[in-house]
């Protein structure tokens, strides 16, 4: 098993949190409980932000953000912030260090650290490992942009565990040090341009993961994608192929749809070797893994139609990977919030195996315009309850009806486990009648 390495010192404070949804406020206590000086700011009112208070951390919503720099000795930045936000500009002008909140977290765990990054395929590589390493008994903790923040973890965390942490590029585009004994980039495509602006500039984030890896260090690529194929990786790391590493097993699960979910097992494999666990253990967590909700997750059959969510498909790349787990006879719930990516691509994948697509969002027409070349029906629905009813009302026996949105959900939910919620209780209340 893999030795976690030496850390550099945090900062000193006093400190300024800036952004207080989930990742800012379990930074906020972690610093408070290591007894410094902790003030934070958001622009708006995030739920349990002004609990911090009970813990010693002072809170300022709804104002002025940048006057809070006075004093301030070093910004810890949630992801959500974006760099150009007025006080991490401020700070960055003053000179005052900015730190992620992965970064700080990972400062502060002495653990051995598994990080998975990409475009799509991380929560699953994630969850994976995580399962594998509870399958054989070994201590693992599961954090980061999968769920729990990564600053919550020091207070509670088995110091022997490994820590398998789910990296966005929102959290890798703030580290400094961050350095995993074991690192992946699964893949990369067009996403978030909405907040990096070019596919550059969030491919250099998604690649940090990387850049200060040593030589006991693992980094894991898939070099059959052309897009990784000529990039150069940052860093000192050993790096292995997904593509052409030899297992001495093939991974095998029911939850192992379509040809993504293949090269995400090839990946959990190779880190999980990597840092030592065996091959007979890594095989049998791949046949009891349960699979996660909202990728790919089989919700019903009702009438001889399959009811599928994957609400996690966010993007164009995630919603083709899903299209393409399938034959065939595909009714496909389209739509949602902008974030930017090519629509176009969705064309071929829905003209060989949808029967129907049924937009609905501000993503509707650019969606619809991308598809007008294929003879493939087109149902523009005012809801998801609407498009749902609409495609169970097409769809007959044999047929899929694929919840893929290719968008945010951020048009009509919180996020994309509210949309996928959603849609699995509809699904469920049509199964029952009700």
């Amino acid at each position: 098993m893999a030795l976690a390495k030496e850390r550099p010192p945090l900062p000193g404070g006093p400190y300024l949190v800036v952004g207080l949804a989930r990742s800012g406020q379990a930074a906020a206590r972690l610093l408070a409980s290591r007894g410094e000086q902790v003030v934070g700011i958001d622009a708006g009112s995030p739920e349990g932000a002004e609990r911090l208070r009970d813990t010693g951390v002072e809170v300022h919503l709804d104002g002025d953000e940048i006057e809070w720099l006075d004093g301030i000795e070093c910004v810890v930045k949630s992801p959500g912030v974006p760099r150009e936000a007025a006080p991490i500009r401020r700070a960055l002008t003053l000179g005052v260090p900015v730190i992620g909140e992965l970064e700080l977290a990972w400062r502060l765990l002495p653990n051995p650290f598994v990080a998975v990054t990409g475009t799509n395929g991380k929560t699953t590589v994630t969850e994976l490992l995580g399962h594998i390493w509870r399958s054989v008994g070994k201590p693992v903790a599961v954090a980061g942009n999968v769920g729990m923040p990564l600053a919550s973890l020091p207070r509670e965390i088995d110091p022997s565990a490994t820590v398998v942490c789910e990296a966005s590029s929102f959290q890798l585009e703030d580290t400094l040090a961050f350095s995993p004994e074991c690192a992946m980039l699964l893949n990369a495509t067009p996403d978030h341009l909405d907040r990096h602006g070019t596919f550059e500039h969030y491919l250099g984030s998604k690649l940090r993961v990387f850049t200060c890896q040593d030589q006991g260090d693992t980094a894991i690529v898939d070099r059959s994608d052309p897009v990784i194929a000529p990039l150069s990786l940052p860093g000192d790391a050993r790096e292995v192929d997904v593509s052409a590493a030899e297992l001495s097993f093939e991974p095998a699960g029911s939850w192992m749809r379509g040809p993504h979910n293949v090269l995400n097992a090839r990946f959990a494999a190779t880190a999980a070797l990597a840092m030592g666990i065996e091959a007979g253990a890594v095989a049998d967590g791949f046949a009891t893994f349960p699979g996660v909700p909202h990728r790919l997750e089989h919700v019903a059959d009702i009438g001889g139609v399959a009811y599928v969510n994957d609400s996690k498909a966010t993007n164009v790349a995630a919603a083709v990977a899903a299209i393409e787990s399938f034959e065939g006879d595909v009714h496909a719930l389209m739509g949602g919030s902008l974030k930017g990516g090519d629509f176009d691509l969705l064309a071929d994948p829905v003209a060989e195996r949808c029967a129907a697509v049924y937009l609905t969002g501000p993503a509707a027409d650019p969606i619809a315009a991308a598809l007008a070349s294929t003879s493939v029906a087109l149902k523009r629905c005012s809801d998801l309850p609407e498009a749902l009813a609409s495609a169970a009302a097409s769809a007959t026996p044999g047929s899929t009806v694929l919840l893929a949105p290719a968008c945010a959900s951020f048009d009509a939910y919180r996020d994309y486990e509210a949309r996928g919620d959603h849609f699995r209780q509809l699904v469920r209340a049509m199964g029952t009648g009700a």
